[in-house]
């Protein structure tokens, strides 16, 4: 395959003839449409199916820590706020034992290649906690060493103690994700997050200082009293100290029916349309110019990361976790609302604490509903994603891994496909869909052609718009 162009354009008539709500296909099908149809019994049985299958096959582990000590007005994620530490130190006792459990089920033949601790702010544990939470994932499953596994952990400052960093880096974790938002102050106290640049950056530079291989931050664009020239002052500030391996620049999407906490925030300061896809294509600018390339969705990297160069060469992934080096994983999730992906299936755990902790202490695995993929699922996921992660879609090898005709198999989406071809999103080369540079940002609307669950499935959840 041919290096991979990672050009990307701000084409405001195709954002205006396109941008609405869709999934954003961390699983294909999306959650919305696991079930409770698919439980324990279903998840222990894929387990063994891929085990005697691959038996080989790697292990990526994700860790869920729900807590965080105060709450972010923006934040739409699976947390439980509370300052009350003793609240993590039950949960934490449960996890070990789900972490056992998890060992036992996949013994230690399977390497995890990648490791990654998720919240909630997995920083609300202390040093103690998180190095016994690594000793007995370390304990239970056989972990790649430092130069070929992806071991990353959700920090943020403002639950930095000093040291911190170091032990981190100390207990494995090579990779550091920091949320940071916005820098400025205004924005800062109207979504209740005070963290002040120097904070962040004694972060990064401790994690570079100690060997870190990859830094990323995260950053959202749509918040209250955001306006152009604040946030082009954030994002020169962000590149010009601190410099990530990795940005990730999240549209905020205000659904206040849906997340409480977003009920403290006055719909009238948020920016207007236009001036939030002012922002994003400024933010573009200058992020381009700056030397990251655009990897997909909302991220950035710089040319020598490794997403950068797995992009290039046609061999990014994408998973619950974002976009990934490391395909052809079973993901193995942990925690209360973590999914698991085993073969060609879904497994999602209990939401509410208590009832996870419940079914962990009865010895069981905490999983409560997930999905078995049709043949036909199988099929729009390797189109899905190959979109995602390529931009580019060689129709023949679909043909070829399958057995079909494409044309044949696709030929009600065929018709909106041609659509995005006559308009700009897409060119035509013999077998080969490639998404144009003014398609890239739009590159969810283009896998929605081909999503079946869109069109013939009741959708449980409303979806953020594509930009």
């Amino acid at each position: 395959m041919s290096a991979i162009s990672q050009q990307v354009l701000f084409d405001r008539r195709l954002i205006d003839r396109y941008n609405r709500a869709g999934p954003r296909y961390t699983s294909y099908p999306t959650a919305p449409h696991f079930h409770q149809g698919f439980g324990p019994e279903a998840y222990l049985r894929e387990i063994t199916r891929s085990l005697e299958e691959q038996p080989d096959k790697p292990l990526s582990l994700y860790v869920h820590i729900p807590f965080c000590d105060t709450v972010c007005y923006y934040c739409a994620c699976n947390r439980t706020v509370t300052p009350d530490r003793t609240r993590a130190a039950v949960y934490l006792e449960h996890l070990l034992r789900e972490v056992a459990l998890a060992g036992r089920l996949f013994g230690t033949r399977r390497e995890v290649v990648q490791l990654h601790f998720g919240g909630g702010t997995p920083t609300y544990l202390d040093a103690g906690q998180l190095t016994r939470l690594m000793e007995t994932i370390r304990q239970h499953f056989r972990l790649a060493g430092d130069e070929t596994g992806e071991f990353g952990i959700e920090v943020d400052p403002r639950e930095m103690p000093p040291g911190l960093v170091h032990t981190l880096r100390h207990i494995g974790f090579n990779r550091l994700s920091i949320g940071v938002q916005d820098l400025d102050e205004q924005v800062q106290r109207a979504v209740n997050r005070i963290q002040p640049l120097e904070l962040t950056a004694h972060v990064v530079e401790e994690a570079r200082s100690c060997g870190f291989g990859s830094i990323n931050l995260d950053l959202i664009y749509g918040l209250p009293f955001q306006t152009l020239a604040r946030f082009r002052h954030t994002l020169e500030t962000v590149i010009g100290q601190l410099r990530p391996d990795r940005l990730a620049m999240f549209n905020y999407a205000h659904l206040p029916e849906y997340f409480s906490p977003q009920r403290k925030i006055n719909p009238q300061d948020l920016p207007a349309a236009d001036e939030k896809l002012a922002i994003l294509e400024m933010a573009i600018t200058v992020l381009t110019q700056a030397g990251y390339v655009y990897i997909g969705m909302d991220h950035f990297a710089l040319p020598q990361d490794e997403l950068a160069v797995a992009q290039r060469q046609g061999e990014l992934h994408r998973n619950f976790q974002g976009y990934t080096t490391h395909a052809g994983c079973d993901l193995v999730g942990l925690g209360t609302t973590a999914i698991s992906q085993i073969g060609d299936s879904y497994a999602q755990n209990l939401k509410e604490i208590p009832a996870y902790y419940q079914r962990i202490e009865e010895g069981k695995v905490a999983v409560f509903r997930g999905l078995a993929m049709t043949p036909d699922d199988v099929v729009r996921r390797t189109v899905i994603m190959r979109l995602l992660c390529d931009f580019r879609l060689d129709r023949s090898r679909i043909e070829e891994r399958f057995g079909l005709v494409f044309e044949d198999y696709f030929h009600k989406e065929m018709e909106a496909v041609g659509r995005m071809i006559a308009e700009g999103l897409l060119t035509e080369e013999g077998p080969i869909l490639q998404v144009t540079p003014g398609g890239r940002l739009l590159i969810r609307n283009i896998c929605m052609a081909f999503d079946w669950y869109l069109g013939n499935m009741e959708q449980k959840k409303s979806f953020s718009k594509t930009i």
